[in-house]
């Protein structure tokens, strides 16, 4: 039995906790967070203790933690917890920084421990099945990548100013599935992006509308269009082009019920949003980290993989600022 305690009891914390808690082998022991009625009642709800940091940190029969934590401590809770020995899930971005990403990495290397970040669509049941028959052969060479990702709405504004920009809190997903799907590393990247559906993302110093193209070092293409705002819904869909056919990855729906009448034919919407969208694939994430952590089998999102696609986001973020081709 593995005891485990998790950092963040937010909306993604609690997500990670409730479904690790159903996990068998696993026992969710310990719950902190500096919002003291949030961690009291995930706590409770889950059968745990409140604990602050550095008790969990300390006590050596936690050997799992969660960081499900704002952005702005990952990085932190990444060092010390590597420095204490403790197997890491983390969720995305490592940090906002490229350098203190690499230095995370670099410590999680050190101490010799595991450190999954979290980059759930890998996991998502219908993206994964298209990457499997990619791999299989089914449509022969990849060849071209073009990803939909648009969000139903705009966050906050206050959320925005500390997210680090639509590049890097919205599109490392995305640039996480190029990596992912097209199995090489851009060579060439270009950006550019609009204020088309909010005002107030503008003022708060962002973009909401972007376009990125990407050459890779064997010279295959990769498009990824991305908005804030989709009238219709949560929008996640992408298709991979090949040499002798195409796989697509459509939405999902509520239900797939699709009625049939005289004025014409109606089906649900997209998901509703990501908590919707990839709820199996946060479940599905976890199972394999500690599946991974009992075989001694390699992970399929690791920290490298979370510094690289923050390289991305990051040269993205300039490409559309000076209007520059970033050259790798």
């Amino acid at each position: 039995m593995k005891n485990v305690a998790i950092f963040g009891a937010g909306r993604i914390g609690a997500i990670h906790a409730t479904n690790v808690a159903a996990l068998p082998g696993v026992k969710l022991v310990a719950v902190s967070d500096p919002v003291a009625a949030a961690a009291d009642a995930l706590a409770t709800k889950l059968g745990a203790q409140v604990r602050s940091v550095e008790e969990i940190l300390a006590d050596r029969s936690i050997e799992v933690v969660l960081i499900g934590s704002p952005t702005s401590t990952h990085s932190d809770l990444i060092l010390r917890s590597a420095a204490a020995g403790k197997q890491i899930f983390c969720e995305k971005p490592v940090d906002l920084s490229v350098p203190r990403a690499e230095e995370c990495q670099r410590a999680v290397e050190a101490a010799g421990v595991a450190c999954m970040i979290g980059f759930q669509r890998r996991f998502d049941p219908t993206f994964n099945a298209a990457k499997e028959r990619l791999d299989r052969g089914e449509i022969g060479v990849a060849e071209m990548l073009v990803i939909t990702s648009r969000d139903p709405g705009a966050p906050p504004a206050e959320y925005i100013k500390q997210s680090g920009g639509i590049f890097r809190d919205m599109l490392i997903h995305d640039f996480d599935v190029f990596r992912w799907i097209m199995g090489d590393e851009a060579a060439t990247l270009h950006a550019t992006g609009s204020v088309l559906t909010d005002p107030a993302v503008g003022q708060a110093g962002d973009l909401d509308s972007t376009i990125v193209n990407i050459r890779t070092s064997k010279g295959l293409l990769c498009q990824i269009n991305t908005t804030r705002r989709a009238a219709y819904g949560y929008d996640q869909r992408f298709e991979v082009l090949g040499s002798q056919g195409l796989l697509a990855c459509g939405n999902h729906k509520p239900t797939e019920v699709v009625a049939w009448g005289p004025n014409g034919i109606s089906q649900d919407k997209p998901e509703a949003f990501f908590l919707q969208r990839y709820r199996d694939a946060y479940r599905l994430e976890l199972e394999h980290f500690f599946a991974r952590l009992q075989d001694g089998g390699k992970f399929r999102t690791t920290i490298a993989d979370g510094v690289a696609a923050q390289k991305l986001s990051d040269a993205a973020a300039r490409s559309a600022e000076t209007g520059e081709i970033i050259r790798f």
